[in-house]
Parts: C-alpha cells; structure tokens; sequence
C-alpha cells in the first residue's frame, strides 16, 4: 500500500514541524502539514519556505495560506532539488529505518500511527543528525536555545 505523506522540516534544527498522510497526492496533504507547521511555530512574517515544485505547492490554495502566514515562498528552478533536499533526506531515512524493513502496513490507519511513532518519538527526540553535531533536533534546539538566551543576558 502506498501512503502519500508531506513534511516541514525546520532547516536550523532539522526537526519536522509538520506532516501529514493522505490516500491522495491533492493539495490538502502538503496544505495539512504547513498548517500543522504553522500552528506549531507561529513563525515570523518573512520566513521563507523552500517547498517541492508539485503542483500541490504552487496552487493558488497553497500559496494563499503562505501569503496568509506572511511567508515567502522559494520555489527552485525546474530540476533544481536542493531547496528541497531536505525533505527528500527525511524521506529516505524514514524509508530506510522503518518502511524497508520489512515493514507492511495493513491499513492506512496503522501507517500513521507507526509513522506518528517514528516522527514524533524516534526522529524528533532521539535520533542523532551529523549535521547537528550528534544532537537529536529537539536536543539541539534546547541546547540553542539556551545559547542564545545566555548570549541575551
């Protein structure tokens, strides 16, 4: 069984902020997930967001919500993956640590909820990033955090 997914990843702390799962690749699974990035970050107007270039992205649906949020969307050129290679990696990781695995869902529901498990519990909290000096993303964000506020002080 295929399950359509779509991720926000934070690009500072590489932790995902948004997604969603959908029986279809319409506009409202990658719309779920900005929405659920929104509602988690209450980001700044001026954030610029780097989405893939599917259609679902450039609808007008789409794009109004990021306009809305007071984003600004990048959109790379046309066979140009890095402002989305990001994503691209979260996927393959996730396929290759639980889907590849021999991992057969047999209802849709049951995909989300492993993939709930996986994102929230595994990825997010406890699985370390090269990028992030061996820090999960939420442990890096907390070490950053408190920098910064050291830094304020």
């Amino acid at each position: 069984m295929v399950v359509p997914g779509a991720v926000v990843i934070d690009l500072f702390s590489r932790k995902v902020v948004g997604w969603s799962m959908n029986s279809n690749m319409k506009t409202d699974l990658p719309l779920k997930a900005l929405k659920m990035a929104i509602n988690s970050r209450r980001p700044n107007a001026g954030l610029i967001h780097h989405p893939d270039r599917g259609v679902q992205y450039a609808s007008g649906l789409y794009q109004e919500r990021l306009a809305k949020s007071g984003m600004i969307c990048s959109l790379s050129r046309k066979g140009n993956c890095w402002d989305n290679s990001v994503a691209e990696s979260f996927f393959s990781t996730l396929k290759r640590e639980m889907i590849y695995p021999a991992t057969i869902f047999d209802t849709r529901e049951q995909a989300r909820s492993r993939i709930f498990k996986y994102i929230e519990t595994w990825y997010n909290r406890s699985r370390k990033h090269s990028f992030l000096h061996y820090l999960s993303p939420v442990d890096f964000e907390y070490k950053n955090a408190n920098v910064s506020l050291t830094n304020a002080a």
